[in-house]
């Protein structure tokens, strides 16, 4: 077991939903401090495979950010190598507990300060977060760099719209049903 691990007990409840969104809520967060426009649960179009998060950036690159919310997340996860070939660039976003020397020197870093916003209050105060390592950069192709910034704008477009009229959404996806 990791130091780290062993020093910080709120680590060892690895895999916890509330784990889980209190990283994504806090990269989010970053990713809009740091002018990423990002989209939760971007689907691929490689078959059944989706992104924690895909954050289009100021210099058109796609980075892929691939959430691990516990030791347990991380070492039974195998389809995130498959990410790369779908993004520029790729991080693993963690907890401040989780033991950093497992996660792969070319893939980035970011960590989120978890364990310093207390449970009760994880739904109203974002936890701090930084990026600690750059990963290495995997330029697409341009022929997949376009379908996957239309995939990110029609997706973009298709959940700004259910925002702004959630009676057409669910019309839409009765008519779906129906096909």
């Amino acid at each position: 077991m990791s130091t780290v691990l062993a020093e910080n007990p709120a680590a060892t409840s690895c895999g916890l939903p509330e784990t889980q969104l209190a990283i994504r809520r806090a990269v989010l967060g970053l990713c809009r401090t740091i002018n990423w426009a990002a989209i939760n649960e971007f689907a691929l179009p490689a078959a059944g495979r989706r992104a924690d998060i895909m954050a289009l950036l100021p210099d058109h690159s796609l980075t892929c950010i691939e959430i691990k919310s516990g030791l347990r997340d991380f070492q039974t996860d195998q389809k995130w190598p498959e990410y790369r070939d779908w993004s520029d660039r790729l991080f693993f976003a963690v907890d401040d507990g989780f033991p950093l020397d497992l996660i792969p020197p070319d893939v980035g870093l970011i960590v989120v300060s978890v364990s310093a916003v207390p449970a009760a209050l994880r739904d109203s105060i974002l936890a701090e977060c930084t990026i600690i390592r750059e990963p290495t950069l995997h330029k697409l192709a341009p022929a997949r760099r376009r379908t996957l910034l239309h995939l990110f704008a029609t997706t973009a477009a298709s959940r700004l719209m259910s925002l702004e009229d959630p009676a057409i959404t669910a019309s839409l996806r009765a008519a779906r049903r129906t096909d």
